[in-house]
C-alpha cells in the first residue's frame, strides 16, 4: 500500500504570531508544508525557513483564495488547513496519519479550542467550536467566502474530537486593530447583499441580541472576567460593522 501524501497549508497575514515556532513544530512531521505569505512580517519568514517549507507570496485578501492558493500549490493527496496562530496536540497528530491511511470519509471536522489572553473559553459561543480542516484534496470543489470562508466538500464529512488549539486575542489593541479591518469586509458583504437601511432601532436590536447569544443563552460569563470582556467586546464589534454599513448606506444616497 502506497502511504498517502500529506500537505500542511498554512495561512500567514501581516499580523506576528508569537506561537509560529510551536505551529510549524507541530506538523514538522508532514509531508509537506506550503506556506501562503499574505504578508507575514521578516521575524516569521525568518522561522519559517528554517523548517522544511515551500513559501508562497500573494497580495489576495480573500481568505477563500487563499486557501484555494494553497490547494493549488499543495503536491499531497489529503489537505490540512492550519492558521499561524493554531498548535495541533499530539492526539490530534496520531489521529490525523491513522484517518489518511485507513478513513473512510471525504473530509473532517476537527475541535478547535479556543484560547483568548492564554485562557480556554468554555461559554460564550466559543466551545464546542468544530473547524472543517483535514480534506482530501479530490473532495475539495472549492473554499468560498470572502471573510467566513468554508469549503465545499464532495462526499461525506466526518468529526475528529482531537483538538487544534488556537492562541488568539492575545491584548486588547490586537482585537481592535482585527476589528477594525474585518468589519469593513463585513460592513461591505452587507452592503452588496442588500441589507435594509440602518434606521436606529437596529442598533439597539443589534446590540441587545448578541448580549442575548453570548451572555444569556451561552453563559459567556461563567468564563470570569475574560468572558465578560469578550461579551462586551462582541457586542462592541457588531456595532463597529453596522456603523459602517450605515455610513456605506449614507455615501451610497449622498451619491445619488
Amino acid at each position: 500500500m502506497i502511504k498517502p501524501f500529506l500537505s500542511v497549508i498554512v495561512l500567514h497575514g501581516k499580523e506576528a504570531s508569537p506561537i509560529f515556532t510551536e505551529c510549524l513544530e507541530s506538523i514538522s512531521w508532514a509531508d509537506e508544508i506550503v506556506i501562503i505569505d499574505n504578508g507575514m512580517p521578516l521575524k516569521s519568514l525568518e522561522i519559517a525557513k528554517r523548517f522544511k517549507t515551500t513559501i508562497f507570496k500573494s497580495d489576495e485578501i480573500n481568505f477563500a483564495k487563499l486557501r484555494n492558493l494553497g490547494a493549488q500549490k499543495a503536491k499531497g493527496d489529503w489537505l490540512f488547513y492550519l492558521d499561524s496562530d493554531e498548535i495541533l496536540t499530539k492526539e490530534l497528530t496520531e489521529k490525523i496519519k491513522k484517518l489518511i491511511l485507513d478513513g473512510n470519509k471525504s473530509a473532517y471536522e476537527i475541535l478547535r479550542r479556543n484560547f483568548f489572553f492564554g485562557h480556554e473559553m468554555k461559554h460564550g459561543g466559543w466551545a464546542p467550536d468544530y473547524i472543517l480542516r483535514l480534506i482530501k484534496k479530490d473532495a475539495l470543489v472549492s473554499w468560498q467566502g470572502e471573510l467566513h470562508e468554508q469549503p465545499k466538500i464532495k462526499g461525506e464529512i466526518g468529526k475528529i474530537k482531537e483538538a487544534i488549539l488556537h492562541y488568539t486575542h492575545r491584548n486588547l489593541s490586537e482585537m481592535v486593530e482585527k476589528t477594525n479591518s474585518w468589519s469593513n469586509i463585513e460592513a461591505k458583504l452587507l452592503f452588496e447583499g442588500g441589507h435594509p437601511p440602518m434606521a436606529w432601532w437596529r442598533f439597539f436590536s443589534i446590540a441587545g441580541r448578541e448580549f442575548w447569544y453570548r451572555g444569556i443563552r451561552e453563559l459567556g460569563f461563567l468564563d470570569g472576567p475574560i468572558g465578560i470582556i469578550e461579551i462586551i467586546y462582541q457586542m462592541f464589534s457588531r456595532m463597529v460593522t453596522y456603523a459602517k454599513l450605515w455610513e456605506l448606506q449614507l455615501n451610497s444616497r449622498k451619491d445619488k
